[in-house]
């Protein structure tokens, strides 16, 4: 993979607004935003942001939807060397209180409709800039002078403070420098060999690292973005056929989801050639390909270090692929050790320039000590290598149960329940058991129009599992807690089992094969 050059983000937006004002950086309901326009608008919301006193090195929340306006904000800290700190715009309450205690933003640009989850924190509460409302203070850069002064940022400076993924613990704010902003987006064209001409459907939530490496991948790359206001599997391929779209990304559940939706005539009718991502296993991987017909392009990253970290160019259904040039990536055993050939064991990442390497968690060395292991990163999720170098990814080490004295995977269980037809999503768990360890609860989200009874469901399975990896309660859920990469949040299901449905209550057993 080519190496990263010196260029900041902000330096990198000023030149390619000199070198090709007129091009195309982004539609948005109906807009067409060019990169004079980007630029133009960036440099003024950078003026209004000094005017509010803020200054480099301030840490600046932002909780604002999918729109231009937030592409604008972003741009204009990393110019100015603000700390950019990222807030879900679905949190509220505890989380949220939580979020604002660990990462301390001295402001917060937010959308009025947030102003209540964030007002009902009370004195907790910084300085907000309110969008869109009475009083809202950001909607006036648009009547602002331009920032005319150079970017002011130094390449390996702190520009960010991204939440780690949070789906079985408390997030934490990773250290984000300008240079690991733009080596996610380097490893993304590494993987899409997008390029002008190509449109990328940009459905990704601005609050997460990946929609923010899309975002700098197209002032890289060249190519455009097609920004929707919110994710929709049911208008997904309409949406892809109105930008004429040749790119599209996935992550956690997306694919199942789309390949979930009643099948049409025209699905294979669109422009895209390269379907990108995380998250798909190898059933998931056929089937998409074979009903779409795409090019699917699989990788592997974390929070913790860049969007992605392995790549699969060759196209090995299900792998996550190999390391790109900037890393190693070790599997270990829980004693620090190797694990045998074709064995699962926990990557363990290196970072060949340390500039690329884990940068630490926002004031929590405790989290920071116990996430090395010299100069290696511990991911806390598994894998197993072939004979060939392809990695596979293999659940979360944390995720790991352990039932009647065997573990389990939580992963191995969920990627058998998700093939049933009446499946939309499905989260493993484990609860107490009266002998101890833990007993299994399958949390099951049903497509929309579909019906399924536990018993039903479960027997379905039997077959598939060994008798140790059947479930035993069932329940059924109208919708997952998800963090912004559309991953299961495990920490917030209930382990209660009071009322759920019982497999020994209702005389099962699963067959010893």
């Amino acid at each position: 993979m080519a190496s990263l050059s010196e260029e900041t983000i902000g330096e990198l937006l000023a030149r390619r607004a000199r070198s090709n004002p007129g091009d195309v950086y982004c539609t948005f309901r109906g807009e067409r935003i060019s990169l004079g326009m980007l630029d133009r608008r960036v440099n003024q919301v950078a003026t209004l942001l000094k005017s509010q006193g803020l200054r480099k090195g301030d840490r600046v929340g932002v909780m604002l939807p999918s729109h231009p306006d937030h592409l604008y904000l972003i741009f204009a800290l990393a110019r100015l060397g603000m700390v950019r700190v990222p807030i879900n715009a679905h949190l509220l309450g505890a989380p949220l209180a939580h979020l604002l205690g660990e990462l301390a933003p001295q402001a917060i640009v937010a959308d009025g409709a947030y102003r209540v989850a964030l007002e009902e924190l009370a004195s907790d509460l910084p300085q907000v800039i309110w969008r869109n409302g009475i009083d809202g203070e950001f909607d006036r850069f648009a009547a602002c002078y331009e920032d005319d002064a150079a970017p002011a940022v130094k390449t390996d400076e702190i520009i960010a403070l991204s939440p780690s993924s949070g789906t079985t613990g408390a997030p934490k704010g990773v250290l984000k420098s300008d240079r690991h902003l733009r080596a996610g987006p380097m490893a993304i064209l590494r993987l899409t060999e997008a390029g002008p001409g190509d449109v990328f459907l940009f459905w990704e939530a601005l609050h997460h690292g990946s929609g923010v490496a899309v975002a700098i991948a197209a002032l890289m790359g060249g190519f455009q973005l097609a920004m929707l206001e919110r994710f929709s599997a049911s208008g997904f391929w309409d949406d892809v056929r109105r930008h004429r779209a040749t790119h599209i990304h996935y992550l956690g559940s997306v694919l199942p989801m789309l390949l979930k939706q009643p099948e049409r005539p025209n699905d294979r009718e669109h422009g895209v050639r390269i379907a990108w991502g995380g998250g798909c296993p190898a059933d998931v991987w056929h089937a998409f390909a074979g009903r779409f017909g795409v090019s699917m392009r699989e990788g592997y990253g974390l929070s913790e270090l860049i969007t992605f970290v392995t790549a699969n160019i060759d196209g090995t259904p299900g792998s996550i692929g190999k390391p790109l040039s900037y890393y190693e990536i070790s599997l270990l055993a829980d004693d620090g050790s190797p694990v045998a050939p074709g064995a699962k064991g926990e990557i363990a990442i290196r970072a060949l320039d340390p500039r690329l390497g884990f940068l630490g968690y926002f004031r929590n060395p405790q989290a920071d000590a116990a996430a090395r292991r010299g100069d290696l990163f511990l991911s806390g999720d598994l894998a197993h290598r072939d004979a060939n170098g392809h990695l596979f990814y293999a659940g979360r080490k944390k995720d790991m149960l352990r039932r009647r004295g065997i573990n389990i995977a939580a992963w191995d269980v969920e990627s058998v329940f998700a093939q049933h037809d009446a499946v939309a999503e499905v989260a493993l768990v484990g609860v107490p058991s009266e002998l101890g360890e833990d007993e299994l609860k399958l949390f099951v989200r049903l497509r929309e129009g579909a019906s399924i009874a536990p018993l039903e469901l479960i027997r379905w399975c039997s077959g598939k599992l060994p008798y140790f990896q059947v479930p035993r309660y069932v329940e059924f859920i109208d919708a997952f807690p998800k963090t912004p990469t559309q991953r299961i949040q495990k920490k917030e299901l209930s382990r209660s089992v009071t009322g759920v449905w019982d497999a020994d209550a209702a005389g099962f057993r699963a067959v010893r094969h």
